[in-house]
């Protein structure tokens, strides 16, 4: 298999490089300085297709890579602020040298207005990227996420679903600058129509702070904007689907948008049972049947969802735009889970040991969740030096869950040491309430002199009642005669918890320009939180069959308070391709700990003063190239439970109490970064690492028992560290057929030294893992895509202290998705994925073959499409996984999602007003 998809890989790449045809020249200003960030592109007469673009370097060279074509065509040079140059080309059957080319400023007549609708396909203003999205061209049907695959140096992992932009997270999406459902943007991606979509921006990802204030980013992530073409931004669209299938499976979806402008007002639902965690991407393609969230994801065990959204945006009066939304989501899951844990013990003394226990369980469980969500955000200009951002959020959520466990505990040599059996109901009420604002406040008359100030709160409240009937069996041979004593433990309980949080953060900080390139700033931020956890206990009464009997040894009350000053300077420096930034700090905490158990009062206040440092060096090399670096030093204080002598026993099988003598853990952190883009090749380099180093931390200290029990309290230790790397290379070639192939190769590699407590005694343990990844899109006009993907995965741990030296495992993953859209009216998808894992245990399956496959057809002028579904067409669809830690191996396996058919039809909704096609000739209005 693994050979089979590298030849496949290989034979789809090599038409790559049989491009013939290469175009360049120079772009220079009217005085012959070199024009940097000027879009070359390459179009044809008559029907405007894109036949290749470039981005000007430094010295203003560029060079298109394109294929031989016969029919005439224009090359346009684009910089904003000069004329537009365009050369008329007969035919294109040979390299041609347009040697330098010369920009005319353009000029602006008071009585002249001019409208240019056509506009380059990428054009670089200051540190925004844009991408025109009528020079990239799609299906009618697709999505916003089928456009962006087409961009140069976008990226999306076909098993994750995650996006990134020449290398970087994507954290923040939004529309004409406002969320859309939520920041992530997963709702526009998978739900709004490319069509919609006039053009891309791409920027670096901003805090609130950064953006209000104009500073530059410090992180080394990215935003996506989208903005609407002005004349579809009034109208209503959307689309609905409904579908019913074997074993009763079915999923419904709608989804409506009216846009008016400056105003949007969208509502989604969803109702399935096909484990989609939000199938609201189900439109007119089937492509997105098997994307992340759609028919069955792969989640363990088989969930029923609900959900239903509402979002408003709009501008209530000039400099006032309030974005409210609500969302509500239900599920009901089902799952049963076997599994298999064997930690490793070490001898007494310290040195190794073939001793081990080995956990044995099986369970069933059904949880019913739901969730509802109020999310606002008010973006306030209060006049041109002052803005502010208000951001309050409301959430209500209940749990319930029920749930039968049974498990045996062995040693090494099979003999056992203890059995249970539990029965559990659990049921939880929360409710949150948090808010954020944000102000920010320039000076006229000092460019680069601005007062920030922000202040967020947090305030939950939390009750739960927790019923267990358990019944455990102990074989702890006590006198070692080899005879074991039996005791048993049953458990008939209720524990009633309540538990409250409040957070609140506050900041001020002042910034000062030194010259046109060093700021200087000051600031102090105040911060105050407060826990408590009240745990009530009872055990059943059989008189009045009610649990009325106080049960103390599970009933205890713990709470804390803390509160941290943080003084702070900041220096800033932006130099041409330099960025650096460097925050400089105390943190002094006052933390404030107490509890109550079986009569006992328990109080400790402890100060801490902390330093604290984040610094960031940008530097960037030449355009699309760059190298960042990142520095943390970071704090974290114990909890609660973790100090105080409080003794938890609500489990029979684990006991945990506090360490009083617990410091704050202490950890450094640097990144470095680099990511280099190729708008000449299409080709995009990015590499990413991280170290990082425990200074000190805060580590479970466990005793195992011979009977099998656990019990755990807390130590500092010094001494474990990480390491990540990870890299990608992307491609995108425009083939001389007119074909179009991306392909992208990633390895990424983890490794960490563990350190810890196993039965008292200290414990060291290694752990690599790499993984590797070639993924291929390869388009054949539009008629067909095909996708094939490879994965290999390898984790091993090497250990110190145990007679087993080292622990593995490793895993394929090998796909092929091929979507076909002919003939007209047809769409046809087949995906398929090769599983295997390695040194499961016996009884657990290793490997399977998932194929689904979907038949649509669209009518009725498009506005309709039925389609036919399988999943799991082999029926082999499995859920097994293993895991290795530093002290031990799991194995599991879950629940899934067996074969079955689903018919659906999906309804297309498009109605707006004043559309114009995209790409239409430049016109000029005297």
């Amino acid at each position: 298999m693994y050979k089979f998809f590298v030849v496949f890989f290989l034979i789809f790449c090599a038409p790559a490089y049989s491009q013939s045809i290469t175009l360049k020249g120079t772009v220079q200003d009217p005085d012959g300085t070199p024009l940097e960030n000027t879009t070359v592109y390459l179009r044809t007469v008559k029907d405007s297709v894109m036949l290749g673009y470039a981005i000007s370097d430094q010295k203003g060279e560029w060079q298109i890579k394109t294929r031989n074509a016969s029919q005439p065509a224009y090359l346009k040079v684009s910089y904003m602020g000069f004329e537009t140059y365009q050369k008329p080309l007969d035919s294109i059957k040979r390299d041609i040298d347009f040697g330098i080319i010369k920009l005319k400023e353009a000029a602006t007549e008071l009585n002249e207005v001019i409208i240019e609708s056509e506009t380059p396909p990428i054009r670089i203003k200051k540190d925004t990227l844009e991408f025109n999205a009528g020079s990239f061209k799609t299906r009618p049907d697709a999505n916003v996420k089928e456009l962006l695959k087409k961009l140069p140096g976008f990226d999306i992992d076909p098993s994750t679903g995650k996006l990134t932009v020449n290398g970087k997270d994507v954290p923040q999406i939004l529309v004409n600058g406002k969320p859309f459902f939520d920041e992530n943007g997963t709702m526009a991606l998978e739900n709004l129509p490319a069509e919609l979509i006039s053009k891309i921006q791409v920027s670096d990802y901003k805090t609130k702070k950064e953006e209000l204030s104009g500073q530059k980013a410090s992180g080394n992530m990215t935003t996506i904007n989208l903005t609407i073409d002005k004349n579809k931004n009034k109208g209503f669209f959307g689309n609905a689907s409904a579908g019913y299938g074997t074993n009763d499976r079915y999923q419904a979806n709608a989804m409506l948008n009216y846009f008016n402008n400056q105003r949007r007002i969208s509502v989604v639902g969803s109702s399935n049972n096909i484990n989609a965690i939000s199938s609201l991407g189900m439109g007119m393609r089937t492509g997105s049947m098997f994307s992340l969230g759609g028919i069955g994801s792969g989640s363990s065990g088989r969930t029923v969802t609900n959900s239903l959204g509402v979002n408003y945006s709009d501008e209530w009066f000039k400099d006032f735009s309030p974005n409210i939304s609500y969302n509500y989501s239900g599920s009901e899951s089902r799952n049963d889970n076997k599994s298999r844990t064997e930690t490793f013990l070490i001898n007494e003394d310290g040195t190794a040991t073939e001793n081990s226990q080995i956990n044995n369980s099986t369970s069933s469980s059904r949880s019913v969740s739901d969730s509802q969500n109020i999310n606002g955000s008010f973006d306030i200009k209060i006049d041109s030096t002052a803005r502010m951002y208000i951001k309050p959020s409301f959430n209500r959520s209940n749990n319930k869950s029920t749930g039968n466990t049974a498990q045996t505990v062995t040693d090494q040599d099979g003999n056992l040491l203890n059995e249970s059996s539990n029965k559990s109901l659990n049921d939880s009420d929360r409710s949150v309430i948090s808010n954020t604002i944000n102000f920010n406040k320039a000076f006229k008359h000092k460019k680069g002199r601005f007062i920030s100030a922000s202040f967020s709160n947090l305030n939950s409240i939390t009750s739960a009642n927790n019923y267990a009937n358990s019944l455990t069996t102990f074989y702890e041979d006590t006198d070692e005669n080899g005879i074991p004593v039996i005791n048993n433990v049953r458990r008939n309980q209720l524990q009633k918890n309540s538990s409250s949080a409040d957070e609140y953060n506050a900041e001020i900080s002042f910034t000062e320009p030194i010259n046109d390139s060093l700021q200087a700033g000051v600031g102090l931020a105040f911060e105050h939180n407060s826990e408590s956890d009240n745990s009530r206990g009872f055990y059943y009464n059989e008189t009045n069959g009610a649990f009325t009997t106080v049960a103390d040894s599970i009933t205890k009350y713990t709470g804390n308070t803390t509160t941290r000053i943080n003084p702070f300077t900041e220096i800033t420096l932006n130099k041409n391709k330099l960025n650096f930034r460097t925050t400089l700090g105390t943190n002094f905490y006052t933390f404030n700990n107490y509890g109550s158990y079986l009569g006992n009062d328990f109080a400790l206040t402890t100060r801490y003063a902390l330093p604290t440092l984040t610094s960031t060096l940008r530097y960037e090399i030449s355009k699309g190239k760059s190298l960042t670096v990142n520095y943390n030093f970071s704090t974290n204080l114990p909890s609660s439970s973790q100090l105080l002598p409080v003794v938890d026993v609500t489990d029979p099988l684990i006991t945990t109490t506090g360490n009083k003598n617990l410091d704050p853990g202490k950890s450094h952190r640097m990144s470095v970064n680099f990511h280099r883009f190729n708008f000449t090749s299409q080709s995009g380099l990015f590499i990413f690492g991280t170290a990082s180093i425990n200074e000190r931390q805060i580590v479970n200290y466990t005793e195992l028992t011979s009977s099998g029990k656990t019990n755990i309290t807390y130590r500092n230790m010094a001494g474990g560290y990480s390491a990540s790397l990870s890299s990608n290379y992307n491609k995108n070639v425009k083939m001389p057929s007119g074909n179009n192939i991306r392909y992208s190769l990633s390895l990424t590699g983890n490794f960490s030294h563990d350190l810890g407590f196993t039965n008292t005694k200290r414990y060291s343990a290694e752990r690599l893992m790499l993984s590797s990844n070639i993924n291929v899109n390869y388009d054949i006009g539009e008629v067909l895509s095909i996708n094939p993907s490879y994965n290999y995965s390898i984790t091993n741990a090497d250990y110190t202290n145990y007679a087993r030296g080292s622990a593995s495992t490793f895993s394929h993953r090998a796909g092929l998705g091929i979507v076909n859209y002919w003939p007209k009216h047809i769409v046809m998808e087949n995906n398929m994925s090769y599983n295997y894992n390695s040194q499961l245990s016996a009884g657990y399956r290793k490997d399977s073959f998932l194929w689904n496959s979907s038949l649509g057809y669209n009518f009725f002028k498009d506005k309709l499409l039925f389609k036919v579904t399988v999943y799991d067409l082999l029926n082999q669809n499995i859920g097994t996984s293993r895991s290795i830690t530093a002290t031990g191996v799991t194995d599991s396996q879950n629940t899934v999602l067996n074969r079955y058919m689903i018919f659906s039809l999906t309804w297309k909704i498009k109605n707006f007003s004043g559309s114009k096609p995209r790409g239409a000739a430049p016109s000029r209005i005297k």
